[in-house]
This record gives structure tokens, sequence and C-alpha cells, in this order.
């Protein structure tokens, strides 16, 4: 499809017609288009979002239109400058020795026993109690959290129930979150917390009300846990793949001594890998619902107003016109302007703490478990469904086990 019709009309499973575009050019001229709108309400089906045919399922419902992933300029602008005023780079920078502390204490829970999957027991949790963290929900409370994710990615052991009452479950115990954050603020509390920050954020005299910041409250712990599951799960089944790229990424972890390195030479290499990993086998598929708001050309194709298009991510960073030897894995490449997050102003807030969490847990994992090795068939390995998101199930892997913690 890439080099014969790159921006082709399908149907897709759920019966909406949709345009796929696989070519990086046209990927990311379609990723900063203004005239393909964020909006559902755009699309020529109004009932489909409903259905729970495109967008997040439930969050109609729930009452979390309200974010960044489904509005446009000039609401987009404003919200989008508000969050940043809270989620700040120095904040997730500050945020790192607690993702490692999470990586280590997972790997601790598993490492005496030789085997885990990598899915349940690191890559799952990892994200989740990191962004729990950040956003400020209480320890007493995060395991409810992990629950309510399970369900909303079909996670093995998670209770049934459903994506929708997982989204209205969250949605409401953020509201009251929200409420209790904001009462403690007003009577002094220091609130360092991602969501007092959400709530102090302030432009030109404008906050963000009690339901924008439900929603982006929402909107940070969704996309930001499970892309970073997918991040860290597909990262490593492709290093374990590719024993080269692994040792490659052991040396610079580990060096000559054994431990994990921590000078600038490690960092760079680790944020080359990262880069490297997310344009490989990325996280998100598709990048999310567009709606074309007038018609346009793209890729030679006429597209009609209120028409959907789908940008294949995995496609465009595989384009062998953008990047030499694409189906390679090599950790070294710089020249690597992957799409994995997006372009254009609805590049991915989070995409630095999804990047540093990566870092960590590769890291944390290649540094203390140096015989990590797959501990099943890739042919039996299984891919969750869905149309955007593209991550493992299961990685059952094993190693020697050891006991106590090897901070590295």
């Amino acid at each position: 499809m890439r080099e014969h019709a790159p921006v082709h009309r399908t149907t897709l499973p759920s019966g909406v017609e949709a345009w796929l575009v696989t070519r990086y050019p046209d990927a990311r001229q379609a990723l900063a288009d203004a005239r393909l709108s964020k909006s559902p309400h755009h699309h020529r089906e109004q009932g489909a979002h409903g259905k729970g045919k495109v967008g997040i399922p439930g969050e109609r419902s729930a009452n979390l239109m309200t974010h960044l992933l489904n509005i446009d300029p000039p609401d987009h602008t404003r919200l989008r400058r508000l969050v940043s005023k809270a989620f700040t780079p120095r904040r997730v920078a500050a945020f790192a020795p607690r993702v490692r502390e999470l990586a280590d204490g997972l790997i601790d829970g598993f490492a005496a026993r030789g085997t885990a999957d990598l899915i349940h027991e690191f890559a799952f949790p990892l994200p989740i109690y990191a962004i729990c963290d950040m956003l400020g929900v209480p320890s007493w409370d995060q395991e409810d959290f992990r629950s309510w994710a399970g369900m909303m990615i079909h996670q093995p052991g998670s209770p049934r129930g459903g994506v929708g009452r997982a989204v209205k479950r969250m949605r409401g115990y953020l509201s009251e979150l929200i409420e209790s954050k904001r009462a403690g603020l007003a009577d002094g509390a220091p609130g360092d917390d991602l969501i007092s920050g959400l709530i102090r954020a302030s432009d030109h005299g404008e906050h963000l009300t009690g339901e924008e910041a439900a929603a982006m409250a929402f909107i940070l712990l969704f996309a930001g846990f499970e892309t970073t599951v997918n991040l860290i799960g597909n990262g490593t089944y492709a290093l374990l793949r590719h024993p080269a790229q692994r040792a490659r990424l052991q040396q610079a972890v580990t060096g000559n001594a054994g431990t994990a390195g921590t000078d600038g030479r490690t960092d760079a290499f680790l944020e080359t890998a990262v880069e490297e990993l997310l344009r490989y086998d990325g996280p998100v598929e598709l990048a999310t619902w567009r709606f074309a708001t007038e018609p346009l050309t793209l890729g030679g194709q006429r597209i009609a107003a209120g028409d959907p298009v789908l940008v294949v991510l995995a496609a465009a960073d595989r384009d062998p016109a953008k990047f030499p030897e694409p189906d390679v894995l090599d950790l070294t490449r710089t020249d690597n302007q992957h799409l994995g997050y997006g372009h254009g102003i609805h590049y991915c807030l989070g995409a630095p703490l999804a990047r540093l969490e990566g870092r960590t847990a590769f890291a944390a994992l290649f540094g203390r478990l140096p015989d990590l090795r797959l501990d099943a068939d890739p042919d039996e390995l299984r891919w969750r469904g869905g149309l955007i998101m593209r991550g493992l199930r299961t990685l059952p892997v094993a190693f020697t086990p050891h006991g106590g913690s090897t901070s590295v």
C-alpha cells in the first residue's frame, strides 16, 4: 500500500469507512494539517462515536470529551498551554529517581524466581504506578487504578466488566480526587503533585474547569500508561530477538564493571536506542482519529468533508524513502525523525515521561538480569486486539534467579 496506494480508502472491521495514510511525507502532512480535525463532531457518521466505533470507548458516556485528543484550536491551544504549565520538563526530570525505584521494586518481586511475565509483572504496573504517583493518587488507591487500567486494555487476570465501566469508575474517582485536592489547596496544603498543578494552572485569568481537569487527568493516565506498556514490552521483545543490538545496549548499561553506567555517554546511547525502538515497533500503530472539515487532497487522493483519516504510524516509520534499511533494528540510528509520538500541535504531551520510563526500564532489566531470555516460542506470543495500539498480551522470560535488590 505504501508504494502503490499510500492514501487508501478502506472499510474497517467496525464498518466505518476511513482513509489509511501509509507513506511518511503524507503521514507527516496529515498529522499537522489543520483541515483534519480531532473532534468526532466533524465525522459524517455522527452516531459512530456514541457506539464506540471511533475515539476512546466510554469517554462520551463518562463525560470525558474535553481532552487534548478530541479538540481543536482555539480550545486545544488554551488547554494545552494550561496543562503545559503543570506538566513541565522539570517535573518529569525530577521524577527520574522515583521511576527507577519503582522499576527496581518490580524486578525485586520476581528476581528470585527466575521466570516472569514481563508484561503483567513489569511493563504494565511500572507506568501505572508512575503516573499515579505523579498525578497524586494516594498509594492506598493505586491498586484500584491498576484494576481499572487492566480492564481498559483487557489485561489477563483483570476483572471483567468492560472498558466503559472502567472509564466511568476512573472518571468518578478523579472528580472526587480533584475536589479533595482543590479543598486542600484552599486550606494551604503544598500540593506538589500534577493534579494540584493542573488546578493551580492559569492563563490570563483562565483556569481549567473541574470537567476539563478530570478529562485531562484521565487522558494523561490513559494515553500515558498503555503507550509505555507497549514501548517497554515491544522494545524488550525486539531486543531479545536481536542479540547483537541487545549486547550493545547491555554493554552501555553495565560497562566493564558489571554495573549500570550513569555517565553522559550511557544516557545518550539509551536515548538513541529508545527512539529506534519507538520507530522499529512502536506502541501506537495508528494515530488517533482525524476528520476532514473540508474537501482536501492528500497523496493524490480527494478526501471529502466528514471523512475519517487514520495515519498508519507503523507504516510511515518503516518508509524506505525516509529511513535507510527500515526493517533493520539499529540502536545507533541518529537521523531518526520517527512519528511514534505524532507531529504538529497534537504531538504527545507525555512523550518525555514515556521516554524516561522506557530508558529506565531497559537499563534496569538488562542491567540487573544480564542473561534475560525469551521463555516461549515467538510464534506462540499473541498481540492485543484493537485499532490504535500495538502491544503483546504476555512476554514470558527466564533468567538466572537471584535474591535481594541490586540497584544499578
